[in-house]
């Protein structure tokens, strides 16, 4: 989906980001800058809600296998190096 900036001085803070990050487009200055900004509000979150969203990704990737064995799994990662 496209992002399309029509304010003017939007616009020129988003170049004034580019020149100053050496960002090759203004569309890597603005997904830096706004991966920064994301960053930094979630630094701000209080703890219980950063394990909240944590447990949630748990949850959503499903119940261990209590079957699989973990020293095998990294033994044999590090014999095929």
């Amino acid at each position: 989906m496209a992002l399309f900036i029509r304010d003017a001085e939007v616009d020129a803070l988003a170049e004034e980001v580019r020149k100053l990050t050496r960002a090759k487009t203004k569309t890597e200055a603005v997904r830096d800058a706004l991966q920064a900004r994301l960053a930094e509000a979630r630094r701000g979150m209080p703890l219980r809600d950063r394990l909240a969203r944590a447990r949630a990704l748990a949850d959503a990737m499903g119940a261990s296998d209590p079957a699989f064995d973990m020293k095998s799994y990294t033994d044999d990662m590090w014999d095929n190096a």
